[in-house]
């Protein structure tokens, strides 16, 4: 038994191996280690819904633990993290450290940088859910000879290239503001707002 196999099929199978090889060799795995323990046992397990606590603690070598719970809502403990605060978190923080190597790399000069994000979380009959969008705010001071214009831009290149923004199935928001800062360290020209469309 034989069959043909067309030069369409041929070409399209050395595109994509060519592909994977490229992918291969341009790409870097990272690995991130860290342990979760469960610290809720009230002495008698999880025998009941209420009969525990959501008490836990994120561990990596060599680093303060970050005490988690769940969120309030599910009787979590409010003065603890809970991992759908940590998943904002973590969308602010990678936007800020590209958004910061962006501005070196350009040769503006950022002297203040904080973002009041926000994550909304729709939770569905069957008792599960799932992020609806994350919205960050990011309020920047540049130097006075820094181009504020530019820095604003910057936003959405920073939001195109972050890593935990990359791999997530929601829309992440950004609607950042620049103010560049007068040869006394007051403002010389107005806040520039701008909003970077919604991407994944």
């Amino acid at each position: 038994m034989s069959f043909l196999i067309s030069p369409a099929t041929v070409v399209s199978w050395v595109h994509r191996l060519k592909k994977f090889t490229e992918m291969t060799l341009d790409t870097h795995e990272h690995a991130y280690l860290l342990t979760v323990e469960w610290t809720g046992d009230l002495g008698t397990g999880t025998s009941s819904y209420r009969t525990y606590e959501r008490r836990h603690e994120i561990a990596s070598e060599g680093k303060p633990s970050i005490v988690g719970s769940s969120d309030p809502a599910f009787r979590g403990d409010p003065a603890r993290w809970n991992p759908e605060e940590l998943l904002v978190a973590s969308l602010s923080a990678c936007h800020m450290l590209w958004y910061l190597n962006l501005c070196a790399n350009a040769r503006i000069a950022v002297t203040s940088y904080v973002d009041h994000a926000e994550g909304y979380m729709v939770e569905e009959v069957d008792g599960g859910g799932h992020f609806r969008k994350v919205v960050l705010r990011p309020r920047v001071k540049v130097t006075a000879d820094s181009d504020p214009a530019r820095a604003l831009e910057l936003h959405h290149e920073a939001h195109a290239m972050c890593f935990i923004a990359r791999s997530v199935n929601f829309p992440v928001a950004n609607e950042p503001t620049v103010v560049a800062e007068g040869p006394i360290g007051r403002h010389s020209r107005d806040a520039q707002p701008g909003i970077t469309p919604d991407m994944h």
